[in-house]
């Protein structure tokens, strides 16, 4: 299995589908890869987003790497990894369900905001960290951290991201970004999804 830093390496945009259908994920999804996007999450408060997860998994799991999240327990970690899921991202700090989700094989993002939490998740087999709300930090927070996490650790800013917020994000250090509302927004178009998703890879320089 490709390991997240491969993934990135690809592209650095996760695109954040909340709210997204299983009648329309495939067509996004679609017009996300066609734009350069290799990573795709559903959050689990989406409409049956099991169901969308195993659609993506299935038609696109081979070429782009597809999982969850807004997930906040174990018992979701199972039901994503049945789905097909690849890749674990919650809300907060919770190292069981890293090791969780490592014990099935699968990249875990887990979202924390202090020190104290970047490292817990780092011991618990975290491949990244999500910086998350990243509205409530700065490129100045992100450096400070990444003066004293271990070197290599890839931390992802989520949470306000758009194409005007990428650059100073970018230079601080950013391994990758988490994209909700400025690449899908529920009602959008996969033509509408693509053109956006096309100005964020465009804003990557």
């Amino acid at each position: 299995m490709t390991g997240l830093r491969a993934w990135l390496s690809r592209c650095p945009l996760i695109a954040i589908l909340r709210g997204v259908a299983p009648e329309e994920a495939g067509a996004i999804a679609g017009a996300l890869e066609a734009a350069g996007i290799a990573i795709v999450e559903v959050p689990l408060n989406s409409p049956r987003p099991l169901e969308s997860i195993a659609l993506l998994a299935r038609d696109f799991g081979a070429r782009m790497l597809v999982g969850a999240g807004t997930v906040t327990t174990v018992s979701e970690v199972a039901s994503v990894a049945e789905a097909g899921g690849r890749l674990l991202v919650t809300p907060h700090a919770d190292p069981s369900l890293v090791v969780a989700a490592k014990a099935r094989g699968m990249i875990a993002v887990p979202g924390f905001f202090t020190p104290a939490e970047a490292f817990a998740l780092l011991a618990a087999g975290a491949d990244g960290l999500k910086l998350f709300p990243a509205e409530a930090a700065s490129p100045a927070v992100l450096r400070a951290l990444r003066a004293v996490l271990p070197d290599g650790t890839m931390v992802l800013p989520v949470g306000g991201m758009d194409a005007g917020s990428i650059p100073s994000w970018r230079a601080a250090g950013a391994a990758g970004f988490g994209i909700g509302s400025a690449i899908y927004r529920p009602g959008d178009e996969a033509a509408t999804v693509g053109a956006k998703a096309r100005g964020l890879v465009a804003a990557l320089g």
